[in-house]
């Protein structure tokens, strides 16, 4: 087993204003040639968007998009037609093959709004553009790893063009959990959303992401009440 541990602490930052974002990749202004991405997992950026404001229209082409609400309601609308809200609890996935534009707002005005935005690297390109959102269920997660994610249509979760398995799960304290990964090829980059754990006796904080490759189970002990988000995804694509 080999692993890479991004402590929260060293992500890039951008803080304008309206935004305060953290970057566990390079992306826009924040640049690290040794922080470039985990295989096909190209950006995961940590967003917090003040009330009533937001990323105007703007394009994308050939990445697969996840948007995770931690708190508050995002208002999205693309070139697709779909205008939507999501909140926590909910998934958001867009494929941008040939090429989309869409704009992200805070749905309200007296609070703030917090997301995960991921970009993947399919393994296809130019394929028509497409949007889907599930809603979860909050027991489906308790003490669980359950799928949010996958390369399958009829699988749980929504699906991309890419190898690729998502699962989230909050934990108790002192709760153990086995993932075992879909491809023994792929490698796992676990970020933890709120809490600590222990992996391969490497203590992970809040906010903290380990990259791990190089086998086929991985251990995860629940050290306090948690919430853990586990992306799989190919190391080469």
């Amino acid at each position: 087993m080999k692993t890479i541990m991004h402590k929260s602490e060293t992500r890039g930052t951008a803080n304008l204003g309206w935004l305060n974002s953290h970057h566990s990749f390079s992306f826009g202004n924040y640049y690290n040639p040794e922080r470039m991405s985990f295989g096909a997992l190209r950006v995961l950026n940590d967003d917090i968007v003040s009330a009533g404001m937001g990323f105007g229209k703007h394009p994308h082409d050939n990445m697969e998009i996840i948007s995770i609400p931690l708190e508050g309601a995002l208002e999205h609308k693309d070139s697709m037609g779909n205008t939507t809200v999501i909140k926590k609890g909910d998934i958001q996935v867009m494929s941008a093959g040939t090429g989309i534009f869409h704009s992200e707002y805070n749905k309200n005005s007296d609070k703030e709004v917090k997301f995960l935005q991921i970009w993947i690297t399919p393994n296809q390109r130019n394929v028509t553009p497409r949007y889907d959102q599930i809603t979860l269920n909050n027991e489906d997660i308790k003490d669980n790893l359950y799928q949010i994610l996958s390369p399958n249509d009829d699988d749980d979760g929504v699906w991309i063009h890419q190898n690729a398995w998502f699962h989230l799960g909050q934990f108790n304290e002192d709760h153990t959990e086995n993932y075992t990964l879909k491809n023994n090829k792929n490698g796992v980059y676990i970020f933890v959303l709120e809490g600590n754990i222990t992996i391969e006796k490497q203590e992970l904080e809040r906010r903290d992401g380990l990259g791990i490759w190089d086998t086929n189970e991985i251990k995860i002990e629940s050290k306090s009440a948690s919430k853990i988000l586990v992306m799989e995804v190919p190391i080469t694509h």
